[in-house]
């Protein structure tokens, strides 16, 4: 027996699929931006940018808050108020982006920035993470459709502990990627996810 062949067959049986779909996974991706843009406006309309006040740090606790009600409904199995975790990973991503924008603007007691160019921030910091993930998707083959979905919330959990540590080093780091690169990394697994529970 070829060996190849039955290594494939032993693949397919299992559901390990590994293989660059972009057919699939671009269209996917694109729905959970476009709802995600649309509760980003929304919350918008109601709150205005108060969010621009908030330091990264904070930013960075908004979002470390919300993964880890994931994980505690993930571990419990039940949950107590209403909200299911697809809001909250909506949420982090909502916020990795405000955080985005306040890594290049800064944090402001008044904001200057119309409602207009928050939104087209929004949408390039998308547009780049989206990129990011083609370019990643690449490399591993979507590997992210074979993990477990409580996985991806460990490794967004991960990646905010290594935030933390870097904004408590003032933003330095020695060889690792720098704030804005975790955060564009938690947005990809937050949307893997949706994908995922959708």
């Amino acid at each position: 027996m070829n060996f190849s062949c039955y290594f494939c067959r032993i693949l397919k049986k299992d559901s390990f699929e590994f293989y660059m779909d972009t057919e699939k996974t671009l269209p996917e991706y694109a729905g959970v931006m476009q709802n995600c843009r649309e509760v980003f406006v929304k919350k918008m309309t109601d709150y205005g940018a108060a969010w621009r006040i908030m330091r990264t740090t904070s930013v960075t606790d908004q979002i470390f808050i919300k993964a880890r009600r994931i994980r505690s409904i993930e571990m419990k199995g039940v949950m107590k108020i209403a909200e299911d975790c697809r809001a909250e990973y909506v949420g982090i991503i909502n916020y990795c982006i405000m955080g985005l924008i306040q890594l290049e603007h800064g944090a402001t007691d008044t904001n200057t920035l119309t409602c207009a160019e928050i939104i087209a921030l929004y949408d390039r910091y998308f547009a780049q993470t989206r990129d990011l993930m083609c370019a990643k998707n690449h490399d591993y083959d979507e590997a992210w459709r074979t993990m477990r979905i409580s996985s991806m919330t460990d490794l967004i959990l991960q990646k905010l502990l290594r935030i933390k540590e870097i904004e408590d080093n003032n933003g330095q780091t020695l060889i690792s990627e720098g704030i804005g690169a975790n955060y564009m990394d938690i947005i990809n697994y937050a949307v893997f996810a949706l994908i995922r529970l959708n």
